[in-house]
This record gives C-alpha cells, sequence and structure tokens, in this order.
C-alpha cells in the first residue's frame, strides 16, 4: 500500500469521553484523517462496546473497527483525580466528543461552562437520544428507540408484518457523522475568525447538539412534508421504494439474489426489452414512475420469472451489458474477494490481538472518503484498554505516576 502523509485534520486534539457507536464514530472519522483522539474509558471494563459480539477474547472487533487510530487512556471520571485530569486536558484540547446522558457532565461538575472557564475556545459536541433541550431530553435511548421515533423504523420491512430493525446500529453511526461535521464546521468557524481577528465564536455555538432521532429524521426525505401538503402517509413496502418502479430485489436460478434498479425512464424500457418484455416497455400507462408504480405487482412477477431462468452472475452481465443498473447482494465473505474493493484499499489488513491470541491478516473496512486514488492508510486499529494513559498524562500533563494511578484508579502501570 501506497503511503500518504495527508491528514487534514493534523494538529487538532480531540478528547472523546464517548461509549458505544456514536460519539466513538465522531471520533474515528475526526482520527481518521488526522486528529489526534485521545479516547477516555472508565477502569477495568473500559467502553461496553469492547463486549458487543465478542466471539474470543477480551476486545471485540467492533470496537477495534469503531476505535482504530486513536490513543486508549483510562480515568475514573466518577473520582476527583479523574475529573481534574479531564480538566487538564480540556487545557490542551480542541473539541471534547461525548454522548452521555444529558445532565451527567453537569452532574460531575464538567458541564460547558466549567470546560468553556479552562479553554475558551473548545467545541464540545454532544451526543444523546433526544438532545440537551425538549421535553423528553432528560430520557434516555439507545438508538433504536430513536430510529423509531424518527419515523424511519416504521418503512422498514414488509407490510403485512411488524417494523424491523437493519442489521447495522444506523442511528448512532449517522448521529456520529452529524457530531464529526459540526465539528469540523467549527474548526473552520473558528480559524476563520481568528484569522480575521474577529470576535472570538460564543459558547453557544461551540456546542453542538446532535440528537439520535433527528440524525434519522433528517434522513426521512420528504416523509413529513408529503403527509402536510397531501395526506400521505408512508407505508412498509419490503423491497421496494414507494413511488419508484421497477426497483427490487430478485432470485436467481442459483438461488442467489440480484438488486435491479430499472426505474429510470429511459433505463426501463432497455430493461424491458433485456427481460423479453418490450410490450411492458411501450405501454403508455407504465411511461412514468407513477403509472408503473401503480402496477409494481406486475412488473415484479415478469422480472421474477426473468430472472429465474438465469444464474446471478449471467443476469448481471446482461443487465450491465443493456447499462440496467443492478448490483450483487454481498457477504462478508463477496467483499473480502472483490476487486472494486480492492483497488482503493477498501480492506486493510492487520495482525490483531483478541486479547487472548493473535490473529494474522484480518481485514478492516478502509477510511471513507478518500482522497487521491484510494483509501487512506489505517494507522492502528482501535487500541487495547489503557494503552496510551501512561502516554498521555505523563508526556501531555506531566502527572507523577502517583498522580496517574489516582487519575485512572490503576497501579500507575506504563503501559505506552
Amino acid at each position: 500500500m501506497t503511503e500518504t502523509t495527508t491528514k487534514p485534520l493534523a494538529g487538532v486534539r480531540v478528547l472523546e469521553l464517548g461509549n458505544y457507536i456514536a460519539a466513538p464514530t465522531a471520533g474515528r472519522l475526526l482520527a481518521d484523517f488526522g486528529a489526534e483522539v485521545i479516547k477516555v474509558e472508565r477502569p477495568e471494563t473500559g467502553d461496553e462496546l469492547r463486549n458487543w459480539r465478542l466471539y474470543k477474547g477480551t476486545t471485540s472487533m467492533l470496537f477495534r473497527t469503531i476505535n482504530r487510530n486513536k490513543k486508549s487512556i483510562v480515568l475514573d471520571l466518577r473520582s476527583e483525580a479523574g475529573r481534574d485530569a479531564v480538566k487538564a486536558l480540556v487545557k490542551e484540547s480542541d473539541v471534547l466528543l461525548e454522548n452521555f446522558r444529558p445532565g451527567t457532565l453537569e452532574k460531575w461538575g464538567i458541564g460547558p461552562d466549567v470546560l468553556n472557564a479552562i479553554n475558551p475556545e473548545l467545541i464540545i459536541s454532544r451526543i444523546s437520544a433526544f438532545g440537551q433541550t425538549g421535553p423528553l431530553s432528560h430520557r434516555p435511548g439507545f438508538a433504536a428507540v430513536a430510529e423509531a421515533f424518527s419515523g424511519f423504523r416504521n418503512l422498514v420491512g414488509d407490510p403485512d408484518r411488524a417494523p424491523v430493525r437493519v442489521g447495522v446500529s444506523i442511528g448512532d453511526s449517522i448521529a456520529g457523522l452529524y457530531a464529526a461535521f459540526g465539528v469540523v464546521m467549527s474548526l473552520f468557524q473558528r480559524e476563520s475568525r481568528n484569522q480575521s481577528n474577529e470576535t472570538p465564536v460564543p459558547l453557544q455555538e461551540r456546542v453542538i447538539d446532535v440528537a439520535l432521532h433527528e440524525a434519522m429524521f433528517s434522513m426521512m426525505e420528504s416523509l413529513v412534508p408529503d403527509y402536510q401538503a397531501y395526506g400521505v402517509t408512508r407505508e412498509r413496502v419490503g423491497g421496494r421504494m414507494e413511488g419508484i418502479a421497477p426497483s427490487n430485489a430478485y432470485v436467481c436460478a442459483d438461488g442467489a439474489s440480484i438488486v435491479v434498479a430499472g426505474n429510470g425512464d429511459s433505463i426501463y424500457q432497455r430493461y424491458m426489452e433485456i427481460i423479453g418484455r418490450p410490450d411492458l416497455g411501450v405501454d403508455p400507462e407504465l411511461q412514468s414512475n407513477a403509472g408503473r408504480w401503480a402496477r409494481r405487482d406486475e412488473l415484479d412477477q415478469a422480472i421474477a420469472e426473468w430472472s429465474a431462468q438465469y444464474s446471478a452472475a449471467e443476469a448481471l452481465a446482461l443487465l450491465d451489458e443493456a447499462g440496467v443498473p443492478a448490483g450483487p447482494i454481498y457477504t462478508a465473505s463477496d467483499i473480502s474477494s472483490d476487486s472494486q474493493f480492492a483497488a482503493r484499499h477498501m480492506i486493510q489488513k492487520f495482525d490483531v490481538s483478541t486479547g487472548d491470541e493473535e490473529l494474522k491478516d484480518v481485514g478492516f473496512p478502509g477510511i471513507v472518503p478518500v482522497i487521491g486514488k484510494h483509501s487512506l492508510p489505517i494507522q492502528h486499529v482501535g487500541p487495547d484498554l489503557g494503552e496510551h494513559t501512561y502516554e498521555v498524562l505523563s508526556g501531555t500533563l506531566h502527572l507523577t505516576d502517583e498522580q496517574i494511578a489516582q487519575a485512572s484508579a490503576t497501579t500507575g502501570s506504563k503501559t505506552s
């Protein structure tokens, strides 16, 4: 892999107080592009994500993935020494990320007002279920609740069954994206004002307030405008997309399924030629998405009859030749051996410790977006618990071994 020195966020220091996925995703994005991200974990157990999908050892691949390119330090935020260490780090940092229940930082005496007094330029990104204000702000909640509250969950699944969840923590991840975007905006604003000698950015504009349910609601396209303008309530439509046809998954002769998005007006004509139904292609009622949606069952049946005659590879080859957007439904195995992912360095290999043994050449997802021709290189996967405690507290804050032990509730190990 060709190394690159492209690090747009080099020189930015981020203090991450987050657990689980949302705030750590924001931290991962900032770390991917060069920020120094110091992840603060509780003594002994660390971030609970270390135990999620834990198939072996003491640290999951999920944690290693979400927390790549970061440093891990152990601090006991319930102790005065631990909070004092956070305050000292805040003085040396540009950004603080957190996703505690609203009021938690304030209860610990390290709320925004206190942090602002320590560092008047600090950017504070806060992620919570319902935001820092409003009648529901005090309520706890994971992304599953937020996805339901946003209207997203109601559209996932088949119409004759209860709504289902997608297979990843989409609500947390999108909230993390918004948090990282908010941080970069604030960094840009801060630097712009500093360069032009303008008044510093006030605290209320440096607090990035991301609510999980709002992050998901922002993805809901015209759900509310369609309802308020026309009284339209969208329903679950399985593998389809309401109002767009034909676009669905179809089973092929070898049992594999493919996704075909043949809903563009000109694409539709070619699509019907390929499946041997030119009559549907020229039907006046089917020349727009509205007409095709009204007859979606008929179209899906015709396409399914065609796909059942070919293997997935054969069907995709025919569709590709005709310029009809289509693709396979990949598994992890497929992605691992795919040439497109490989060409853009989207699978990067590392030797990884589970805590019990070292696994060789484990592939991890690359850095998005691409700058240049392929993914930037991952520097390292998620760190061991407290791997950088001594390095950061001694090197950055110049604490003694005794002070480090008090702040981290450990024996003061010099792991670095």
